[in-house]
C-alpha cells in the first residue's frame, strides 16, 4: 500500500472521503514538513508511514468531534507543525482557522504552509494562549488541542474562549481522564468520549468532547 493508498483508505475508515486535490495537499504538507524538521524541530516521527498515521490521521480523528459548517471558528492552542488544524482545514475549507505558537521558528512554518497550500480564513497569532486578544473571549465554536500541555491546563485556558455551546475537543491517550469537578470549574460539560484505534495501526486514542455550559 502506497502512503497515498495509506492516508486514502485510512481516512475512509474515519468516514472522510478525501480528493485527489486533498490527497496530493496532505503530500505537499508531508514534503515540506520534512525540509523544515531538518532546519527546526518541528516532530520527532520521521517515518513516512508513523507521519500519515499518527499526525494526519490522528488530526483527521478530531472531526469525529464537531460538525464543520461555514462561518465556524475553530482555534488551535499549541499548534506546533500545524497538527490538526492544517489537516482539518484541509479538508473542511469552509471553515476559519487560528493557529496558537509562540515559537516564532513553528510560527514561520505555519505562515509558509499557509501560502504553500493557499488556505484562505486562516491565521496564525504567534503568541501565549493567556496572552491573546480579549476579543477572543466567548468568539469561539470549537478549541482543539493536541501536544498542549495536559487535559486540565487545556481545558483552563481554552474553555473561555468558547462561545456559550461551544466545543473543546481533546484527542488523548486511553487511560488519561479529567474530573467532574475539573469539568463544573471551567464551566463545561462532557458531551461525549470516543474511543478508537487509529486505522491501519494500534494507535489508540480517545476523543473528549466537551460543551461550554450556557
Amino acid at each position: 500500500m502506497t502512503p497515498q493508498e495509506l492516508l486514502r483508505s485510512s481516512a475512509i475508515e474515519l468516514g472522510i472521503d478525501l480528493t485527489v486535490d486533498q490527497t496530493n495537499r496532505f503530500f505537499v504538507y508531508l514534503s515540506e514538513l520534512n525540509k523544515w524538521n531538518k532546519k527546526i524541530n518541528l516532530t520527532s516521527i520521521t517515518s513516512e508511514r508513523d507521519t500519515v498515521i499518527k499526525h494526519i490521521v490522528d488530526s483527521l480523528s478530531y472531526i469525529k468531534g464537531f460538525s464543520p459548517a461555514s462561518g465556524l471558528r475553530l482555534l488551535d492552542m499549541g499548534s506546533g507543525a500545524g497538527f490538526p488544524a492544517i489537516p482539518i482545514k484541509i479538508v473542511h475549507p469552509e471553515i476559519s482557522v487560528f493557529l496558537v505558537e509562540s515559537v516564532k521558528k513553528k510560527a514561520s512554518f505555519l505562515r509558509h504552509m499557509i501560502r504553500t497550500l493557499d488556505l484562505t480564513g486562516t491565521e496564525v497569532l504567534d503568541t501565549r494562549v493567556e496572552e491573546l486578544p480579549e476579543s477572543f473571549l466567548s468568539s469561539i465554536d470549537v478549541v482543539t488541542a493536541r501536544a498542549f500541555a495536559d487535559m486540565v491546563m487545556a481545558l483552563s485556558q481554552g474553555a473561555p474562549f468558547l462561545k456559550q455551546g461551544g466545543l473543546m475537543v481533546l484527542s488523548r491517550g486511553p487511560d488519561e481522564y479529567i474530573s467532574e469537578p475539573e469539568l463544573a470549574k471551567a464551566h463545561v460539560t462532557l458531551e461525549k468520549r470516543i474511543e478508537l484505534t487509529l486505522p491501519h495501526s494500534e494507535y489508540r486514542r480517545a476523543i473528549w468532547i466537551l460543551r461550554k455550559a450556557s
